[in-house]
């Protein structure tokens, strides 16, 4: 088992994890409605540019290409039974370009959900949903991954399930969820329910945190309802490269490099200590987010107006916590 993130973690004040997979893939040619992780096997060499564009960018942590590679958004692919060997090839494909980057870079197992609701109202049970990561994670082992990466997720029992796979594998972890729903997760979740949700997991992850999103200056609110908490697991911010706009018949982001490396530098400054982007954000959001965090120093914890002024408005009043965390009035958001 690698030790390696938590090795960087002691001996970093902050860390810069990838951007996005889906946008830069559909750059290289990938259709909507495509499995992504198909590419893994048909386009190895595309893969490896994904990864490589990050880690030239400066990224010290970066994501497999195996968000969907569990068995229940694959077989919608009529390749449910492939969990293991894509996410497998995923973890392979970033050993290589992590072993040739001549520095210390983290493989991290991207791990989504499973695209199947959980829960009272759900028809997929805990002991399943277990199975079914266990299966991606053992992939993702297999094929050399550091750390797994669980991401976007917004149920609490599917966080859950994920945790316990983790642990049956052996493998240390991160986990995100996605809080776009005015303040909360799609489930309800809010900045402080999840801190109190990972701090009382059996295993705890290395680093928690939220990803994806409405937009950067949301994510960082949530981000500074983690930190008022006063949790001591590290925090991870990444948030869009701005807004998205459909255009030419493909979906655009509207965030600037130069917007991207501000948001770095206040995701820094609210607590987060692994800092990237998600949707939107290419290398050379991560090219300017690199310079920013490399030569600025840091600065004191952002109120919510100075978050508003640099990124743009808030897309609710309220972040989800009915007045037990930061709030603010809604502004129109500045186009990046």
């Amino acid at each position: 088992m690698s030790n390696l993130l938590s090795k960087l973690l002691a001996e970093r004040d902050w860390l810069m994890a990838d951007g996005a997979t889906g946008t830069n893939l559909f750059n290289m040619g990938l259709s909507a409605g495509e499995a992504p992780e198909l590419w893994n096997e048909t386009h190895p060499d595309k893969i490896r540019t994904l990864y490589r564009g990050a880690v030239d960018a400066g990224s010290d942590i970066f994501l497999t290409n195996s968000f969907g590679g569990n068995r229940s958004r694959l077989k919608l692919h009529d390749a449910g039974n492939r969990a293991y060997a894509l996410s497998k090839i995923s973890a392979e494909l970033g050993r290589e370009v992590a072993d040739a980057a001549g520095r210390p870079v983290v493989v991290a197992g991207s791990v989504g959900p499973t695209g199947e609701i959980m829960g009272a109202v759900g028809t997929l049970g805990h002991d399943t949903a277990v199975e079914m990561f266990i299966e991606t994670a053992e992939g993702l082992r297999d094929g050399g991954a550091d750390v797994l990466w669980l991401e976007t997720i917004s149920a609490p029992e599917e966080f859950r399930a994920a945790a316990e796979a983790f642990d049956k594998v052996g493998m240390p972890w991160c986990g995100t969820m996605s809080f776009d729903t005015a303040g909360r997760t799609m489930m309800g979740v809010t900045s402080a329910e999840f801190v109190a949700m990972v701090e009382g997991l059996p295993n705890r992850p290395l680093a928690m945190g939220a990803n994806c999103g409405v937009g950067a200056s949301d994510l960082l609110r949530t981000v500074l309802g983690f930190s008022a908490q006063g949790t001591e697991i590290p925090l991870i911010a990444k948030g869009n490269a701005g807004i998205p706009r459909y255009e030419d018949g493909h979906i655009h982001y509207n965030g600037t490099p130069e917007l991207m490396a501000e948001y770095a530098l206040l995701a820094r400054a609210a607590g987060a200590r692994i800092i990237g982007g998600c949707c939107g954000t290419m290398p050379e959001h991560l090219r300017a987010m690199h310079e920013a965090l490399s030569t600025r120093e840091p600065g004191p914890r952002p109120t919510l107006d100075q978050i508003a002024q640099v990124l743009g408005g808030f897309s609710s009043e309220s972040d989800g916590t009915d007045n037990a965390g930061p709030k603010r009035e809604r502004r129109n958001r500045r186009r990046g």
